[in-house]
C-alpha cells in the first residue's frame, strides 16, 4: 500500500472521531484569522509570494462566480405588437425579453474542463480491501503471501496482457472482467448497451481506479458514437463519462447512468 494512504485506510476501518465535523468547522472560521495575522506580519520575499497566491485565488474565484452566474441578454420575441393601446411611435418596435446567453453545451465542456459532475450517487458505501483481494498462496514459501485476487468485476483494456505468474501481484479472473455496460441516457429516457473505453474514477480508491475495478458509484468512460451526439461544432461525440448505480459483481450486469 502506498505510504500517503494508511490514513484513508484507518478512517475507513475505524472511522473518525465524535466530534470531527465540529473540530472542521472550527478550524475553517479560524483560518481566516490566522491568514489576516500572517499577511500583516509577513515582508520580503514571502510576502511577494503570498500576494502572487492571493491573486491567483481571487482571479479563480471571480471566474467561478461568472460561471456560475446566469448571464441575460436581450432576444426578439414572436410579438410584435403588444396587447392593448400602444402609442405611434411603438408601433414597429419588436418586443423584447430577457433570455441566458450560455448554451447547454458550453457549460457541459466547462464543468468537463473543471472535472465537476453532478453525479447521480454522490455517496458510496466504502469497501475494505479485506472484501476487495482474497490472499493467494502459493509456491514453496508459503508464509510470505504477497499475492491477491481481485474479487470484484474489473475492466482491463484489449490491449492487455498478464505479467509472468511470477511477478504478478494482482491477479483479475477472466471471468469478472467486463467490456460492456448497460447505459441510461437520463434526457432520452433510453438504455443502450455500450463498449466500456476505460474506468475514470473508482471513488473507494486510486489503486482501484489504477486496476479498473467496477464498483457502484465508479464513474467509467463509455463508447457512445453509436448515439450520434453531436458537438456545435458538428463534430461526432465519441467518449462520455457514466456513473455505474448497480453492485455488479450481484447482478452479473452493469448498468449506469451517463453525465449529461
Amino acid at each position: 500500500m502506498p505510504q500517503n494512504e494508511y490514513i484513508e485506510e484507518a478512517i475507513k476501518k475505524h472511522g473518525r472521531r465524535f466530534d470531527h465535523e465540529t473540530r472542521e468547522r472550527k478550524k475553517a472560521a479560524r483560518k481566516f484569522h490566522k491568514d489576516s495575522q500572517y499577511a500583516q506580519k509577513v515582508h520580503g520575499w514571502k510576502a511577494k509570494m503570498l500576494n502572487q497566491k492571493r491573486r491567483k485565488e481571487k482571479i479563480e474565484m471571480k471566474k467561478t462566480i461568472k460561471l456560475h452566474e446566469a448571464k441575460q441578454a436581450d432576444q426578439k420575441t414572436d410579438d410584435v405588437v403588444p396587447d392593448g393601446a400602444v402609442p405611434a411611435y411603438l408601433l414597429d418596435r419588436e418586443g423584447q425579453q430577457r433570455a441566458k446567453v450560455l448554451s447547454n453545451m458550453v457549460k457541459q465542456k466547462r464543468k468537463e474542463k473543471a472535472g465537476k459532475w453532478a453525479v447521480p450517487l454522490p455517496k458510496v458505501r466504502g469497501i475494505a480491501e479485506d472484501e476487495m483481494f482474497k490472499v493467494i498462496k502459493t509456491g514453496k514459501r508459503q508464509a510470505k503471501a504477497w499475492k491477491r485476487m481481485v474479487t470484484k468485476p474489473t475492466f482491463v483494456g484489449d490491449g492487455f496482457t498478464r505479467k509472468p505468474p511470477k511477478y504478478e501481484r494482482f491477479i483479475r479472473p477472466m471471468a469478472l472482467r467486463y467490456k460492456k455496460a448497460n447505459v441510461t441516457h437520463p434526457e432520452l429516457k433510453a438504455s443502450f448497451y455500450l463498449p466500456i473505453i476505460g474506468v475514470k474514477k473508482n471513488p473507494q480508491s486510486p489503486l482501484y481506479t489504477q486496476l479498473g475495478v467496477l464498483t457502484k458509484g465508479t464513474v467509467i468512460e463509455v463508447n457512445v458514437s453509436e448515439l450520434g451526439l453531436v458537438t456545435t461544432g458538428g463534430k461526432v461525440v465519441w467518449g462520455k463519462y457514466a456513473q455505474i448505480t448497480n453492485n455488479p459483481e450481484n447482478d452479473g450486469c452493469i448498468n449506469a447512468l451517463l453525465l449529461v
